[in-house]
């Protein structure tokens, strides 16, 4: 069977941060589902909540489920959701995962902290945005920069899912993962703090970290990423 690949976004962006891996993916052969989590995307007139989030994951797994194995892949808060949701004691029907840029606990200082930034940019004239955008032109290859903000972005979700990620029980989750596991981070990323923690807990976790590299990776190293995606599609073809 053709191994389904489900695709879940991070915070502010959408699903349209992956059409260079949805591009990448039709050209292998394998289809995929790239998801818009509540108040992000085309859902952007809807309230995040994170029952809503990991509700629209499985809803999107256990389609894909029905027509092969399934290659679940999310970036920052879509990988830390999606962490919470592979872990699941009710095991749900996912044969291989790549969490990318999400290998910190969302809690305490750090969490109150990246609060305060979103606040602190939110507050900006035009809400940040001549920033925001300043920075991505500089980091982003020209194939990928359209796309990661396409979607829009979904700045008045942002505090709330923030928020709610504080209630994740990760490390309990890592835990349960009893399928092949791929944590993908870039050398510079934030949110590498508790890198060596998530790989000592997740059993079957291999870890990448990939040179040069912001928290943008999937989007940054388009090609990169893309390659990790084969390693674990050819895994899952090999078993």
């Amino acid at each position: 069977m053709v191994v389904q690949v489900v695709l879940v976004h991070g915070i502010r962006t959408s699903a349209t941060m992956w059409r260079s891996q949805i591009e990448y993916l039709a050209e292998r052969g394998n289809p995929v589902t790239p998801v818009d989590l509540p108040g992000h995307g085309s859902r952007m007139s809807e309230e995040f909540t994170l029952e809503g989030a990991l509700a629209t994951i499985d809803d999107a797994v256990r389609d894909a489920s029905a027509r092969g194995p399934v290659l679940l892949a999310g970036h920052s808060m879509g990988g830390l959701i999606s962490i919470e949701y592979v872990g699941q004691e009710d095991t749900p029907p996912v044969a291989a995962f790549i969490a990318a840029s999400c290998t910190a606990i969302p809690r305490g200082v750090g969490l109150a902290t990246y609060r305060m930034l979103a606040r602190g940019f939110d507050s900006l004239p035009d809400r940040g945005m001549w920033l925001t955008n300043r920075m991505l032109d500089r980091i982003l290859p020209p194939e990928t920069r359209d796309d990661f903000g396409a979607g829009g972005y979904a700045l008045d979700a942002q505090d709330v899912a923030l928020r709610s990620l504080s209630v994740l029980d990760l490390l309990a989750a890592l835990r349960h993962i009893e399928v092949p596991l791929w944590f993908v981070n870039g050398q510079y990323d934030q949110l590498r703090v508790n890198e060596r923690l998530f790989l000592e807990l997740a059993p079957h976790a291999e870890l990448v970290v990939v040179p040069r590299t912001t928290h943008h990776v999937t989007v940054m190293r388009p090609q990169v990423f893309n390659a990790l995606l084969n390693l674990a599609i050819t895994t899952l073809e090999q078993t």
